[in-house]
């Protein structure tokens, strides 16, 4: 076949030769959205000089630096949601975007707010997967105050000079983990919930709209006080052993928090009828909580389209650094997924 020329390329693209020219020579200035418009007939038709365009393309358009603080290197979890935004920065067209990663192990408001004004310095703009504490919000106040936005991500923040919020509804998600475990249960039983730390908004929500519903339509069932796992697995893995070895009316466990995994190995180490009268809802997904469900131990994860929510997550701090403080916050709400053994 006959190689495409340039003049093959213009009429693709629906430009002039000589703007083509330019493009391939770099020696002229032209519109970022005609370069990529350039770009996408050459990858049409097979243009020899692709690499040569796209080049000029990441010379052209906009370029950015996010930082992403998030938390507990250790957690599968955590290194999925690093992988998904890392992704979503690289496949954005009209920006070239340079993803700053970053996991905080120790969780003291102290080190988050110094980690985050460290990630400011060097970045654009920040999001932070952190517990709600006023350190933290001095630290994002700072931040604002140089220019610098803020987002909270799957968990808000109280700072008013926060830019946005990127994240689930966590008031249905509670009312719903709330709807599964009551239309799955038969009786009079007790419930426990399991949450990480009361600071961090997503759970302390999703706890109270559980209670609300359960409230409402199941006042039959008893929901026992909030018990901390302050995201620990051998925490969590603790109390659970515990309380099955200090109750036979058990029916349902919510874990909004970390912790999964020893919630799932201390089921493992009752009985298989014991197991299967526990009702067992979760947030979010990860290798081990893939597994849980695949065992048939969890009843339901509700979990975050981390795609998705990675895109919108950087679509929006670009937008935050583009269009600058308009006086209100931004609030991005993603509706989340509801994965079960049967659609794992």
């Amino acid at each position: 076949m006959r190689r495409p020329t340039i003049a093959d390329l213009a009429k693709e693209a629906g430009v002039s030769t000589s703007t083509v020219n330019r493009i391939l020579s770099g020696t002229a200035s032209v519109k970022g959205t005609t370069v990529q418009q350039v770009q996408a007939a050459a990858e049409r038709i097979g243009f020899y000089g692709v690499g040569a365009i796209e080049d000029r393309l990441r010379k052209s358009v906009p370029k950015y630096r996010l930082g992403f603080l998030l938390q507990q290197s250790s957690r599968e979890l955590y290194q999925l949601f690093g992988k998904k935004i890392t992704e979503a920065c690289h496949a954005r067209r009209d920006d070239v975007v340079d993803p700053v990663i970053d996991f905080v192990d120790l969780l003291t408001p102290e080190n988050i707010a110094g980690r985050l004004k460290a990630l400011g310095a060097n970045c654009d703009a920040v999001a932070v997967v952190a517990a709600d504490h006023p350190v933290v919000a001095q630290a994002i106040r700072e931040l604002h105050e140089k220019g610098k936005p803020v987002i909270a991500y799957i968990t808000d923040q109280s700072a008013r000079e926060r830019a946005a919020y990127v994240g689930a509804d966590n008031w249905k998600m509670g009312r719903t983990a709330a709807w599964l475990i009551a239309h799955m249960t038969h009786g009079p039983g007790r419930i426990a919930v399991f949450i990480g730390n009361h600071r961090y908004q997503c759970q302390d929500v999703s706890d109270a709209s559980f209670r609300s519903y359960m409230r409402e339509h199941a006042p039959h069932l008893t929901i026992e006080d909030s018990r901390p796992t302050h995201e620990e697995p051998n925490q969590a893995y603790r109390m659970v052993k515990e309380l099955l070895a200090t109750t036979d009316d058990l029916t349902g466990i919510l874990i909004v928090g970390g912790g999964i995994s020893g919630v799932l190995r201390a089921l493992r180490e009752v009985p298989p009828e014991r197991r299967r009268s526990i009702r067992l809802v979760c947030r979010d997904i990860g290798p081990e909580t893939r597994k849980g469900l695949s065992e048939g131990m969890i009843t339901a994860a509700l979990c975050h389209p981390l795609e998705q929510t990675s895109a919108v997550l950087v679509q929006t701090m670009i937008e935050t650094i583009t269009q600058g403080a308009l006086g209100s916050t931004i609030q991005r709400t993603i509706a989340f997924e509801i994965v079960t053994p049967e659609n794992v």
